[in-house]
């Protein structure tokens, strides 16, 4: 169902951008901004996880880096990658007392898993082995590649709204055929609706990592209490993360409460919760 859902809002982002590129700036502006917005993002898709590492200053976790740390998260990770059957990723620490974690890896080949040390310090061995099998789902779900999808024709759209309003959007061709009232809507509204739907299929993405997991761990209760106590010490002691980076935490790492849900990165900790008890 998680993937049908996605399925159906990619389609559903594809629609507005292919509408707005009628609007806004017919086939010649559809294919600039299309072409942008795949430039961008292969950039991302290559090299953001290198970024997102180093901006959190992430230290390797090896047999010689942090070998207490290894010796612990090891075997429970490559116990997880078996069942999976996925390459063992690169592991990495946080220095950070906020407990999160998150994955990222343009493939299963080239993944990582970083998790911060409050993560560790909070988490008993059944919660962690929750936490690290939600991540190892969205390896195994190839998340990142869906999510650069997304922001790619996300991307495309707010180039060409953009486009329409400094330069007035559409392009040349007889007066008949403008439909001015469309484009006007477009500018306003299409990029407010692509952000709606990329966050949507972001939350999607997470109700399927929450299944994944409980799949592999064979009960879904670790990483039930795994959420409760996230969701409580991450407003306790909250992260200073970039928003640019908020949707790859396994819940979203700032203070306070959304203004609004359908920007939101992640679903509620209650629906997700919710959602595994009823795998029991």
């Amino acid at each position: 169902m998680n993937s049908l859902k996605t399925a159906i809002l990619l389609g559903l982002l594809s629609g507005v951008l292919l509408a707005g590129g009628a609007a806004l700036g017919g086939r010649q502006g559809l294919i600039i901004g299309l072409a942008i917005a795949i430039g961008t993002n292969f950039f991302s898709y290559f090299f953001s996880d290198k970024l997102a590492l180093a901006s959190y200053s992430a230290q390797p976790v090896t047999h010689s880096e942090n070998p207490e740390i290894y010796a612990r998260m090891a075997p429970l990770v490559e116990r997880l990658t078996q069942k999976m059957n996925i390459p063992m990723p690169k592991l990495w620490l946080i220095p950070e007392e906020s407990p999160n974690a998150f994955a990222t890896g343009r493939n299963p080949q080239h993944a990582s898993v970083a998790f911060t040390a409050g993560l560790l310090q909070l988490m008993n061995d059944q919660e962690l082995e929750g936490v690290i099998a939600h991540e190892l789902g969205h390896v195994l779900n190839r998340d990142i590649l869906i999510s650069s999808v997304a922001a790619t024709i996300a991307s495309a759209i707010t180039f060409l709204s953009h486009m329409a309003m400094f330069f007035g959007g559409g392009h040349r061709r007889d007066d008949e055929d403008r439909n001015p009232i469309a484009a006007l809507l477009m500018m306003l509204i299409g990029p407010i609706a692509a952000a709606v739907i990329q966050m949507a299929i972001s939350r999607t993405r997470e109700f399927s990592a929450d299944a994944t997991a409980a799949k592999y761990t064979g009960q879904p209760f670790g990483l039930i209490n795994a959420l409760q106590k996230l969701e409580g010490w991450s407003k306790r002691i909250p992260m200073d993360a970039s928003p640019a980076t908020a949707h790859m935490f396994i819940i979203k790492p700032f203070s306070g409460e959304s203004l609004m849900r359908l920007f939101s990165t992640h679903p509620s900790t209650e629906d997700r919760i919710a959602r595994l008890r009823a795998l029991v």
